[in-house]
């Protein structure tokens, strides 16, 4: 082949691995946002001289996890969990609404994480209906009274 071939092969090859891509997360991100429990989530780690940059993401409440995806990936499991029993919310704190959202709240939570380590501070801003049903899901268990605000 001569040097255009190449060129048009490269190109196409591109195209087609974009298109692919786009599509694996056009699917992944249709599939989160339609699960039962799940809800548009920011997340940002605090650490111990600063918070990380917010992420947006995907948070789902499942029987006894937390599940929490990055919005901008094709990774199929998600990128952090945290156990029912491990939430504590500390503080809940509620944005001025905005003409193009709705009213948002932002929870300060302690965790552990599922992977074991030492407790981390963390918040997450959800819509009011979201933190609503955060609550309800965080309180659905007996051992929750008194740890949420």
């Amino acid at each position: 082949m001569n040097g255009p071939a190449w060129l048009v092969v490269v190109l196409v090859s591109l195209v087609a691995l974009v298109g692919v891509v786009g599509g694996l997360w056009l699917s992944r991100t249709r599939t989160l946002a339609r699960r039962v429990g799940s809800f548009p989530c920011v997340l940002v780690e605090m650490g111990r001289e600063a918070a990380s940059s917010p992420a947006r993401g995907v948070g789902q409440y499942g029987a006894v996890t937390l599940y929490w995806w990055r919005r901008l990936s094709i990774v199929p499991r998600p990128a952090r969990t945290w156990s029912r029993g491990s939430i504590e919310v500390l503080e809940r704190t509620f944005l001025p609404p905005a003409p193009d959202r709705p009213q948002a709240v932002v929870a300060r939570c302690r965790v552990v994480p599922s992977s074991g380590g030492a407790p981390r501070e963390i918040r997450l801003q959800m819509s009011a209906d979201a933190y609503a049903g955060f609550t309800s899901w965080l309180e659905a268990t007996p051992s929750r009274v008194g740890k949420v605000i």
